[in-house]
């Protein structure tokens, strides 16, 4: 026996490649070697920026007395949650219905040969600590129970295959009326949680963006414009918090994964392509809605971070950067005011120091700065007696050599993995920033994620779902498909090409031919995926959006895009299958309450046709307008169109085909005075 990993390509098992532990990546090799041994499987799941991964990988799996013992004892599994979150969705519902408690990285579960779970935690200390058993400890009661607990290994495994199961075998109710019912709770619940002082939800820390709530909060106004007085404000409060405090990198642009307090100042230094691909389309939103500078400024600087320092050369997203540096969380990050004075010309550093909060205490660590917005710089510069008409050129000036230097530094881990999904989710954020900020380079950077992903990940009719290191793996998952065809439709309302319409209909086919049950929604993985003890079918937004709740939005604009009832029927079967679980527990489904939004209020359809110099002043004048449940396509007279799209046709000039719901207006020709 040896560790396999260094045949891998995910960087976080590239990570435990020289560690004394036979590590197997999750594979049938590693499944047989469990059944022929009859040793139990330790199964390892984690992330290459999860901290307390690289913790517990210090203490215990690079270490030769514990490496021994569960060489011994067990075969052991690695996984990659973001390659194979099909086994991280199944394991982590696990962990929640043995325990009772919310589960994370690392996830630690010991398994039959046969997959089902003995017993599960999460990160595990090498000695005894925060009123936790030493992971050799529980390495030796598990050992013990497995050989001598069989019968009752093989009952609690059968419930907990059962309880797995339970919670999905709802179908749709073809009957239930379809109300605002659950939007309004919802709402209320939303509003409960709300931290009035601070933005965001909850009382305490950690506090994530949860920016699907945001989004159902700002389409929850618009529906409600003159009678909800306080949804924006929770939005707006919310996002000026998190871009003006420690959330943001206030040099860089773009957000980190999540504050450790309710105060939104000191952040957990990961940075992830989702988060960031979520929180541009909402600042972008956020922006067209009130037409507020600091949201377009923000999503401007996190674009463009992203199109920076995570983008590959041929076009994909990387998926993160880690937390740690040089073996310490933050390092890149922070400061002390002598790196300052030794960057910046001494009126730059007065300022920055000032702006930053460097003329306050410490607030990382009691000896570093991280830093954040604690004056506006004109009062700054007014305090330091600088020329206050020059503040925002010279604050400029600094951030732009702070972050020279900082580039300098040794910099975090960059998991250069690319995943379809979070690709989809950047190409869709970089799709609305454009269309709404004006900035065809960000269409263009997420056209080049596109070719990228159609190249290389899109083979024999389905797509893979990761790539690295020249090696497309993993057969596609819900969210890929979803994700990818929901991006493409908002990429298309920026710039049309023809391909991007096909292979957003050739992804909602496979979304139709092998991911749909019966019974309505769709299936984390295919018909034709490896089996494994659980199928889920996940309604909840966790860290992205579910799955099914991007499948339902996509499937609709793409149904009355095309004029296609089938796309339509499968998105309202969808929310049907979700009905029960919206109505008790509408807040943690707000991607499926946004759907069932637009089938109780079906979406504007306008596509304009003409040339590109006609069309380009009403695409702008639409797109300067925050309608959530407006769908807007200007079509060169060029394009080849099949179907119901195809009889909207050119005409001698430029003309607009207007559609509310199932009802369509009479072709109107552009000119001066006319409303859309």
């Amino acid at each position: 026996m040896r560790n396999r990993l260094s045949e891998e390509t995910s960087p976080y098992l590239k990570q435990h490649a020289d560690n004394p532990v036979h590590w197997h990546a999750w594979n049938d090799e590693a499944l047989a070697e469990a059944r022929r041994s009859g040793k139990p499987i330790l199964l390892s799941v984690g992330y290459s920026a999860c901290h307390w991964c690289h913790v517990m990988a210090h203490e215990s799996f690079e270490d030769e007395a514990t490496a021994r013992l569960m060489n011994d004892l067990f075969v052991n599994i690695k996984v990659d949650r973001e390659e194979r979150p099909d086994l991280d969705k199944i394991y982590q519902t696990s962990h929640q219905l043995m325990t009772g408690q919310a589960g994370g990285w690392p996830l630690t579960v010991f398994l039959t040969p046969d997959q089902i779970p003995i017993y599960t935690g999460t990160y595990f200390p090498k000695e005894r600590r925060y009123g936790m058993p030493a992971f050799r400890e529980v390495l030796v009661a598990i050992d013990q129970y497995y050989h001598g607990k069989g019968d009752e290994i093989r009952e609690s495994g059968a419930r907990l295959v059962d309880a797995l199961g339970s919670a999905q075998t709802a179908g749709a109710d073809d009957f239930a009326e379809l109300t605002r019912a659950p939007l309004e709770t919802a709402r209320r619940r939303l509003e409960a949680t709300y931290d009035a002082e601070h933005g965001g939800f909850g009382s305490g820390g950690p506090k994530f963006p949860h920016t699907t709530s945001l989004e159902l909060l700002l389409s929850h106004w618009y529906a409600r414009r003159g009678q909800d007085v306080q949804a924006l404000p929770m939005v707006t409060h919310t996002l000026d918090c998190m871009a003006q405090r420690g959330l943001y990198d206030h040099l860089g642009g773009g957000f980190f994964r999540y504050s450790v307090d309710r105060f939104w100042s000191i952040p957990h230094f990961e940075k992830m392509l989702y988060d960031n691909a979520q929180l541009l389309a909402v600042y972008a939103d956020a922006y067209a809605a009130t037409a507020t500078a600091s949201y377009a400024r923000v999503a401007v600087e996190t674009a463009e971070w992203v199109m920076r320092d995570m983008q590959d050369a041929r076009g994909g997203f990387y998926s993160t950067l880690d937390a740690d540096s040089e073996h310490e969380e933050g390092k890149f990050y922070v400061w002390t005011p002598a790196e300052i004075d030794a960057v910046l010309a001494p009126d730059e550093a007065a300022l920055a120091k000032r702006v930053f909060g460097l003329e306050r205490p410490p607030n990382f660590e009691g000896k570093h700065w991280h830093l954040h917005l604690a004056e506006a710089p004109e009062a700054a510069a007014a305090a330091a007696g600088l020329d206050v008409s020059r503040a925002g050129e010279v604050l400029e000036r600094a951030r732009a050599k702070l972050l020279a230097a900082r580039e300098k530094r040794v910099w975090p881990g960059r998991d250069e993995k690319l995943l379809v999904s979070w690709n989809g989710l950047m190409i869709f954020g970089l799709g609305r920033a454009a269309r709404t900020l004006d900035r065809p380079d960000f269409a263009a950077s997420a056209t080049r994620a596109v070719d990228f992903i159609r190249q290389e990940l899109w083979q024999d009719g389905r797509l893979k779902a990761t790539y690295k290191d020249g090696r497309a793996r993993f057969a596609g998952y819900l969210d890929d498909y979803a994700f990818l065809c929901h991006g493409l439709l908002e990429l298309l309302q920026h710039r049309w090409r023809d391909s991007d319409l096909s292979f957003a209909r050739d992804l909602a086919d496979v979304l139709l031919a092998h991911f749909e049950d019966p019974r309505g929604g769709f299936f984390f993985t295919a018909d034709d995926h490896e089996r494994l003890i659980h199928k889920p079918k996940p309604f909840i937004d966790e860290a992205v959006p579910a799955g099914n709740g991007i499948a339902a939005l996509a499937l609709n604009s793409l149904g009355h895009l095309l004029g296609e009832q089938r796309y339509l029927d499968a998105a309202e079967r969808t929310v049907r299958a979700a009905l029960h679980a919206l109505e008790r527990y509408p807040d943690a489904h707000a991607t499926l309450l946004r759907a069932l939004e637009e089938l109780l209020t079906p979406p504007k359809l306008i596509v304009l046709r003409g040339t590109a110099e006609e069309l380009a002043p009403w695409q702008r004048k639409l797109a300067a307008a925050y309608e959530p449940h407006r769908l807007a396509f200007a079509i060169p007279r060029d394009a080849e169109l099949s179907g119901l799209l195809a009889e909207r046709a050119p005409r001698e000039r430029a003309v607009a085909y207007v559609c509310e719901g199932m009802t369509c207006r009479a072709p109107v020709e552009l000119a001066d005075g006319v409303a859309l």
